[in-house]
């Protein structure tokens, strides 16, 4: 589903448009013009990124043309088809430093797995394929993915080693903010071991520094403009030393 002239979404289940996987998280195609990059590819159900590449080509868009595999984050609705994505596609990995081990090693505990399980979010019998990790990203490093430039922004808080990615676009600028903000300034909080209300607060004052039009989040609504509005009301319930509504 085109978005604009370089955002396509392309999957994403219950918490999105209902387009792949019941559990997948949004997954974004970004069109750079000589080439394409996926941003998150899904949990990876049996068949579920088969339907992600057949939204693809609906769309009019080459798999082959898919030079770049962008993971905000490690949580498995973000990643979990990342290594079918890997094999399938033959791309260039791209995850935080932080996330890097986790991912290649496939580390359950380490993204609370165990603890989704256990309240009944994932499937008994899923498990986190390892995937390859070809680069490693700090804050400041920056992606080209064709015409397009992404700025990496580290953004703990939903969990260590999220990132969020300012991009500057054909006829608007993006915060592509996976789990960090949604609609309305709304956050997302859970109970797992690396999920800190402090280190949230400070990613939110950090994006809110940033000048942007469309924010990108990794579920639910998607602002093509005004984007900013939703990271200010969150920034403005830290500031008032409460915590801004929750999704959960």
């Amino acid at each position: 589903m085109k978005l604009t002239h370089d955002l396509y979404v392309v999957g994403g289940g219950r918490f999105g448009f209902g387009l792949s996987g019941v559990l997948d998280c949004h997954v974004f195609v970004l069109d750079g013009g000589s080439e394409l990059a996926l941003i998150d590819p899904g949990l990876g159900m049996p068949g579920d990124f088969d339907t992600i590449l057949d939204n693809m080509r609906q769309d009019g868009l080459d798999p082959k043309r898919v030079r770049k595999l962008i993971l905000t984050h490690y949580h498995c609705d973000h990643i979990g088809a990342a290594a079918e994505a890997q094999k399938r596609l033959d791309v260039e990995v791209f995850s935080s430093r932080f996330a890097a081990p986790v991912i290649r090693s496939g580390d359950e505990k380490a993204v609370a797995l165990d603890v989704a399980k256990a309240a009944g979010f994932y499937p008994q019998d899923f498990h986190l394929p390892p995937c390859p990790v070809d680069r490693e990203l700090v804050e400041g490093d920056v992606i080209e993915v064709g015409d397009l430039k992404l700025t990496a922004y580290e953004t703990p808080g939903h969990c260590d080693g999220h990132l969020s990615f300012h991009m500057q676009g054909r006829d608007r600028t993006y915060l592509l903010g996976a789990d960090l903000v949604f609609w309305g300034g709304r956050i997302l909080l859970q109970n797992i071991h690396d999920c800190r209300i402090d280190a949230y607060a400070s990613s939110v004052f950090k994006v809110e520094k940033l000048d942007f039009d469309a924010l990108v989040p990794g579920h639910l609504q998607i602002s093509l403009r005004y984007g900013k509005e939703h990271v200010d009301k969150a920034a403005a319930y830290f500031r008032q030393l409460g915590v801004p509504p929750n999704l959960l």
